[in-house]
């Protein structure tokens, strides 16, 4: 169970660092808004699940930062003869920070914005026995002291039928 974890974090992270991938997401929508959202660099997006505060104590904490994760795996068996045909849910965490409570919310939901447009343009077969239906949730989190004085999270989750 463990390996379809990994791959689905694999593939996830692959769709957000790849090209155009998140970089093309953000550079589109800074064009169409009137707001100039930094890019969000290849060192930006980690592959791990870690609380901001621990992040930022462990690493040089540099935002926006995007996480990727897998939460939880479900076995449901539908196909006989896999040992693994299920769910993987996955979850992209969102981070911001600015030193002012203004434009916070604004620029969260740009970079919100440009992680669903990634996932929207790569519905389907993501191959070796991926596929993403298309569905997801958002839950924006509060804003809290951290990063550079305020954080803000947002949480975009969704499910990943695997057949491995």
């Amino acid at each position: 169970m463990a390996q379809v974890a990994s791959v689905a974090t694999g593939k996830v992270a692959a769709l957000m660092q790849g090209t155009p991938g998140l970089a093309g997401a953000v550079a589109a929508i800074s064009a169409l808004s009137s707001e100039l959202l930094p890019v969000v660099g290849p060192a930006q997006i980690v592959v791990q699940n870690v609380t901001p505060e621990i992040a930022e104590k462990a690493t040089v904490a540099k935002y926006p930062s995007i996480h990727i994760y897998c939460e939880r795996v479900v076995n449901q068996l539908r196909e006989k003869f896999r040992t693994f045909s299920g769910q993987a849910l996955m979850a992209v965490e969102v981070r911001v920070s600015r030193d002012r409570l203004g434009q916070l919310e604004t620029l969260m939901q740009l970079y919100v914005e440009a992680v669903t447009r990634v996932l929207d343009m790569n519905r389907g077969d993501w191959g070796g026995g991926i596929l993403f239906g298309g569905g997801y949730e958002v839950n924006y989190g509060p804003v809290k002291h951290g990063g550079k004085n305020l954080l803000q999270t947002a949480k975009i989750t969704f499910a990943l039928e695997a057949s491995l």
